[in-house]
């Protein structure tokens, strides 16, 4: 006998099992926060293996969709996270680590990767430079 996905839904959400939710390609989005300002600084995606090695090592560790691998944060750029603490939402298909970042999260080089601010004036939407200023050259990081 199968268990109503409401009865399923209410242990996931309410309960204290470890039970994470992947979408229809096998991952969960995962945001990481500054431990300290609380600065976003980026969204990512985890697989299993990924959850599985960032809860394990304490460092961040993520699924690339463009590249279809895995990967530790930092292993090509040493720019590193480790993770102060991991949250998972309610219904367990996100994820919320917050880090302690070596350098810089975004691959442009940047802080954080929301460096952009979305304006509107005049009935024109436009992106503005926010706290933009670039940590490292990707070109001479990225070969």
């Amino acid at each position: 006998m199968s268990v109503p996905s409401s009865t399923h839904d209410h242990d996931r959400e309410e309960g204290l099992e470890f039970q994470p939710k992947f979408d229809a390609s096998g991952l969960v989005t995962c945001v990481a926060t500054d431990a300290t300002s609380g600065d976003v600084l980026m969204v990512a995606h985890m697989n299993d293996e990924a959850l599985r090695k960032t809860i394990a090592t304490g460092e961040a560790w993520y699924y690339s969709r463009s590249r279809k691998k895995l990967w530790k944060k930092g292993e090509s750029s040493g720019h590193t996270q480790r993770v102060i603490e991991l949250r998972m939402d309610c219904d367990q298909d996100a994820v919320w680590i917050r880090v302690e970042q070596a350098g810089a999260a975004c691959h442009t080089g940047r802080r954080s990767c929301f460096y952009r601010a979305v304006t509107g004036a005049d009935g024109e939407t436009k992106l503005n430079f926010v706290d933009a200023d670039k940590v490292f050259d990707p070109a001479k990081v990225y070969r």
